[in-house]
């Protein structure tokens, strides 16, 4: 393995307002707390213990210590849970959405990140003990976005008539999908992947990647948790009053949205008047905002006393959307701060009004390391046709024209060739008719086969290169489709069974600890050899 990095501001795969946010936080000074740096983790901490209550995390270790109950290989995990009892343990915290088989490549690496930022956290202050936390979106019911997974040129689609929050997905039809995953590593069957097949299973999809991820992780310490939870949601019971009652939310992320704008920066995401949903018989329903008071769809329409008896009495079924979800989760978690992509961590910067307006600490945001993964088929294709990795940041087709106008201008200057013909006639001329004069027209027909005979040469060596050109043309093809799959960056499509050949991820999770660092700012690239 070789590993290279680029400058994310000049591989043209960013839009700026993703790289200010990695180089310089201190534009985005009003809508954030404190900028991506180590060294402010600290203040961090002391602003956050002045307002996550001790109560919160025995709710929290309470119900952790639930979810773990009965699972296996969890030592380094129930530790972690356990420094949570104390009031100098903190968390770093990335989530996802229950992802087919992990999904996308940045799945991992979104993982990956907060493991290792809590380890660097830990080497440097000792006065503060930080936990790493993946957040499972159980509770999101777009099914589309997580059906499928990319493996090997097959689209793997899981099709389910379910409705309603993912995470409560029975597996009906699961055990087709492993077999169609499994066909593809044949008979090996000492590879991890028969276990994870296995472990991947559960009740509901829910548990079932709580299962898999905690596998992949355990040796890591990540504690898992699921917002989809009763007494976790009690917790969070008068912010959704509040958002019933006054719709705090909506007003807090329109001001900042029209500030955002006026200093010229991109909206994310739009809040609605009412940022809450309602799960209920498999469903999750927007509630909306009437003159009678709030409608459920296909529930009714409910006076506001009686919505907010519901509150009381099944909090777990009031959802928070996109925009309530983080402050969802910084409410029940002593969290410093929170690792995502380059645009969920821009909707981020739509949410500080919020924080401030339910006294909650806003988190430190990071944007996860960003990677492409060039595996041994793809790298010898690349030395086969003398590419650099600087080229596979431009365009497809600007490769392949700077590529034949290199090679034919190389392979096909025929100046030289045509000098030297022009001085072998010349002589010829002469010396033919120096000797006889009248075979004038001797000299003529054969002069015109010698050309004749060059021009063929010259046209074999133009159809030879061309062949040559088709078969480079179909590689630089190849390579793109292997690191560029549909048009898009490899880490948003490809699955990590893609670069296990062997079916053995842990190798490659331990790989990618090892190279990932979440202070570093630049593009990553993984090269096998």
């Amino acid at each position: 393995m070789h590993f290279f990095h680029f400058s994310k501001k000049d591989i043209n795969l960013f839009n700026s307002q993703h790289i200010n946010l990695i180089n310089n936080q201190g534009l985005y000074k009003s809508y954030i707390n404190r900028d991506f740096r180590i060294t402010n983790f600290k203040d961090q901490a002391f602003d956050k213990k002045r307002n996550y209550a001790a109560s919160h995390r025995s709710v929290l270790v309470s119900e952790l210590e639930k979810k773990y109950f009965g699972v296996n290989n969890k030592d380094k995990v129930m530790s972690n849970i356990e420094s949570l009892k104390l009031n100098n343990t903190y968390t770093v915290t990335t989530g996802h959405q229950l992802s087919l088989f992990t999904g996308p490549l940045y799945f991992l690496v979104k993982i990956i990140n907060v493991i290792k930022l809590a380890d660097r956290l830990n080497q440097e202050n000792k006065e503060i003990n930080i936990v790493p936390v993946f957040w499972m979106a159980t509770e999101d019911h777009d099914f589309q976005e997580i059906q499928s997974i990319n493996l090997y040129g097959k689209k793997i689609t899981w099709d389910s008539k379910q409705k309603g929050p993912v995470g409560r997905f029975n597996l009906d039809g699961f055990s087709e999908i492993k077999e169609q995953i499994l066909d593809f590593f044949g008979n090996n069957n000492d590879a991890q992947i028969h276990d994870l097949m296995k472990i991947y299973d559960g009740e509901d999809l829910a548990e079932a990647t709580f299962n898999l991820v905690h596998e992949l992780f355990k040796d890591y310490g990540l504690v898992i948790i699921d917002g989809d939870n009763k007494n976790l949601k009690k917790m969070f019971v008068s912010t959704i009053e509040r958002e019933l009652k006054d719709q705090f939310s909506y007003k807090a992320v329109s001001k900042t949205n029209k500030d955002l704008e006026i200093d010229g920066f991109k909206i994310q995401a739009f809040a609605r008047e009412i940022n809450l949903f309602y799960i209920e018989n498999g469903f999750r329903q927007r509630i909306e905002k009437t003159d009678e008071g709030f409608e459920i769809k296909g529930l009714g329409v409910y006076s506001e006393s009686e919505i907010l008896k519901k509150v009381q009495l099944n909090p777990e079924c009031f959802s928070p959307n996109v925009v309530l979800r983080p402050l969802y989760q910084e409410t029940i978690l002593p969290n410093l701060a929170y690792i995502g992509g380059g645009s969920e961590i821009s909707y981020w910067l739509q949410l500080k009004g919020i924080f401030d307006s339910t006294n909650i600490t806003y988190p430190i945001i990071g944007i996860r390391t960003s990677i492409m993964w060039i595996d041994k088929l793809v790298s010898k294709k690349i030395d086969q046709i003398d590419l650099v990795l600087e080229d596979l940041f431009k365009e497809k087709d600007t490769v392949k024209r700077q590529f034949i106008e290199y090679h034919s201008s190389k392979e096909l200057n025929f100046d030289e060739i045509d000098l030297i013909e022009s001085q072998l006639v010349k002589k010829l001329e002469k010396s033919i008719l120096s000797i006889d004069s009248t075979m004038e027209r001797y000299k003529n027909s054969e002069i015109v086969k010698l050309n004749k005979q060059i021009e063929g040469i010259k046209s074999k060596l133009v159809k030879l290169s061309k062949e040559n050109h088709t078969k480079s043309m179909k590689y630089i093809d190849q390579i793109y489709d292997k690191l560029f799959p549909n048009g898009q960056m490899q880490e948003r499509y490809l699955n990590i069974f893609s670069f296990c050949p062997d079916g053995n991820i842990s190798k490659r999770i331990d790989m990618l600890y090892k190279v990932i660092n979440p202070e570093e700012k630049d593009f990553l690239v993984i090269r096998e050899n």
